[in-house]
């Protein structure tokens, strides 16, 4: 073996990580192997089923392999360390979402994830970690005191060692590690996400739970920990009928768009109820104790079309009247080429062998605020204490960005630019303007609600 062959760059580093991680989620929560498996079967009978239309937004492989992540950390020293060890991965904030008041719930957090940017790297391995930060100064979750009883916690405890980061600043630096390191850095890394079974401080996690379960999850224990891993389905109907078939409890409803004859866009998700885990608790007495939280779960997601700024107006609005199909077919076309027409969804330009030119579904890689408070509202035991009287502690991408100390990616303007790429090498292979290819008629690749392919002409003009 070469010393090249020996050296993992960070897309490998995180297609390594991802399984091993999925690894280790599938010892701890044995529901999710289940998840796993019927996500397995749903998907190999849509290729049956579909052809090649099943893989029109990504590969049977990289659907397959794709996972993502969610994590939650207290502070911003704590995120910005998360920040390194996914950058030794090839993986970029990308968004801001602000959940505390995207649900009834008390979620007092902000959250941005993390995921790789370019294409090709996505085509590699698209793993993704949603990664939530808790905001202590909210007065509308936290009085004075507890803020600083909790900021006090956070700042004594470390996540992540002084190895794990040093290997990950030199994997970034270097773009990739050599294979001693690499197996170092990946073991580390997966272990700083395992569950902690030290006892818990019962009373101060109790206080936190009182306010909100999120704030105990992640500020009441000394270590943080995979929240869930969601793998992807290409028919999350299927998936969720073949689940509860099983006898595995599901929350009561698929977050997201619904279930319609038109083009599938942005996110779908749901999970499987968190399951009552055994901890360990320390009594203010110093005993030990055994009882049990709920705080993780199995969540699984469909993705659909990314839409432009112009199609996520519509999409907000219509959420607010009511994710059912009837809002849906007053808001949206019911074919591709309608997204297109529109402006409403993001396209690529791509060119076939014979010349042809032709429009392709860029697929959403990103997450909904909405969506996610929605999942960890429905995982909740308690929906704890908010008071909507008191003033919010303003966060904003811009703030975010300076915590993880990098640049904080807008998902729209990554989408532009891939359709932009795109243009630009669909002109030079044709030979003209990029311009001239927005106001012609060219052929636009749709699926139709019967699934069946076909091609329609259509004037580009209003893509955005």
């Amino acid at each position: 073996m070469t010393q090249q062959e020996e050296f993992s760059a960070p897309w490998q580093l995180r297609a390594a990580f991802a399984r091993s991680l999925s690894d280790m989620y599938g010892q701890e929560v044995p529901a999710y192997t289940t998840l796993l498996e019927v996500s397995h079967e749903v998907n190999a009978d849509v290729v049956r089923a579909r052809g090649a239309d099943a893989e029109r937004l990504g590969s049977i492989d990289r659907v397959t392999a794709e996972r993502h992540g969610a994590i939650r950390v207290g502070t911003p020293t704590e995120i910005s360390q998360v920040a390194r060890i996914f950058g030794a991965m090839g993986m970029h904030p990308v968004g801001f979402y602000d959940l505390r008041d995207a649900s009834s719930s008390s979620v007092p957090v902000i959250s941005t994830a993390f995921r790789p940017i370019d294409r090709t790297e996505l085509a590699r391995n698209p793993f993704r970690v949603f990664t939530s930060m808790l905001v202590p100064g909210d007065r509308r979750f936290f009085s004075a005191d507890l803020q600083q009883r909790l900021e006090r916690f956070l700042g004594a405890r470390t996540l992540f060692g002084p190895e794990l980061l040093t290997l990950a600043d030199r994997a970034e630096a270097d773009g990739g590690l050599a294979a001693g390191d690499a197996a170092t850095f990946l073991r580390l890394a997966t272990e700083a996400f395992e569950l902690s079974r030290e006892p818990v401080d019962q009373a101060w996690y109790r206080e936190l739970e009182a306010v909100s379960a999120v704030a105990a999850d992640i500020g009441g224990v000394p270590s943080t920990h995979i929240n869930h891993l969601t793998p992807r389905v290409l028919d999350i109907d299927d998936l969720y009928a073949r689940m509860e078939a099983r006898g595995i409890t599901m929350i009561d409803a698929i977050q997201g768009p619904p279930l319609w004859e038109g083009p599938d866009v942005l996110l779908r998700q749901t999970s499987f109820r968190a399951l009552a885990e055994p901890r360990a608790f320390r009594t203010p007495s110093g005993e030990v104790v055994q009882d049990a939280l709920r705080v993780r779960f199995g969540e699984v997601e469909a993705r659909g079309i990314a839409l432009t700024p112009a199609g996520r107006a519509r999409y907000d609005d219509a959420i607010v009247r009511g994710a059912t199909p009837e809002v849906w077919r007053a808001t949206f076309p019911d074919t591709e080429a309608g997204l297109v027409a529109h402006g409403l969804g993001y396209f690529t330009y791509e060119v076939s062998d014979d010349g042809a030119m032709r429009r392709e579904p860029v697929v959403y890689e990103d997450f909904l605020p909405r969506s996610a408070a929605g999942i960890f509202q429905s995982n909740l035991t308690d929906e704890g204490s908010k008071d909507a009287d008191q003033a919010g502690e303003e966060r904003d991408a811009d703030w975010m960005s300076g915590a993880v100390g990098r640049e904080l990616h807008d998902p729209f303007d990554l989408y532009a630019a891939q359709v932009a790429a795109s243009r630009d090498a669909a002109a030079t292979r044709l030979v003209v303007d990029p311009e001239s290819l927005d106001t012609t008629s060219v052929t636009t690749s749709v699926t139709t609600p019967d699934s069946t392919h076909v091609t329609t002409p259509t004037n580009l003009g209003a893509q955005a």
